[in-house]
């Protein structure tokens, strides 16, 4: 998954518009325009498709944590330079404030079942003996499972 694709779905599933997506990168002192908005969230065939780079998703993700959840007194947390989708998940975890319980509910809404011990393994950190890489079809899965939570209507 791109980061854009990532970053359309997420303000699909939030029904997000322009101003709340400016707002949001804002809660982590990024200043963005309109126009880059609509240009990040543009198919990749239209000439003004911009990528979205992943210091520009973390910093979006970190306003989101910091939108859901209250910003945190002190220094933001640095943007990281390079995403992996393991990185990704454990935001939309943290700013949703879910719980494994909850996030194994939300991937069976999606018909994805994993155990506990599956779901662990994404969120450990990369030297662990454990650690799973997660695939784009995990993420992918609980953005769907996400958006059949919040917007069960469409």
């Amino acid at each position: 998954m791109t980061n854009n694709d990532i970053l359309r779905r997420i303000r699909y599933v939030f029904d997000f518009d322009d101003s709340k997506m400016i707002a949001i990168f804002g809660l982590s002192d990024l200043e963005v325009t309109r126009e880059q908005i609509s240009d990040w969230l543009k198919q990749e065939v239209d000439p003004a498709f911009q990528e979205c780079s992943d210091t520009q998703l973390a910093i979006f993700l970190n306003g989101l944590i910091n939108d859901k959840r209250g910003k945190k007194e002190g220094a933001q947390p640095e943007p990281e330079t390079h995403l992996t989708n393991n990185i990704i998940f454990r935001k939309l975890k943290i700013a949703l404030n879910l719980k494994a319980e909850d996030v194994l509910s939300i991937m069976a809404l999606a018909n994805l079942r994993m155990s506990k011990h599956e779901l662990s393994a994404f969120f450990r950190k990369p030297g662990h003996r454990n650690y799973r890489a997660c695939q784009d079809q995990i993420l992918r899965n609980f953005l769907s499972g996400l958006q059949i939570k919040f917007r069960p209507d469409i």
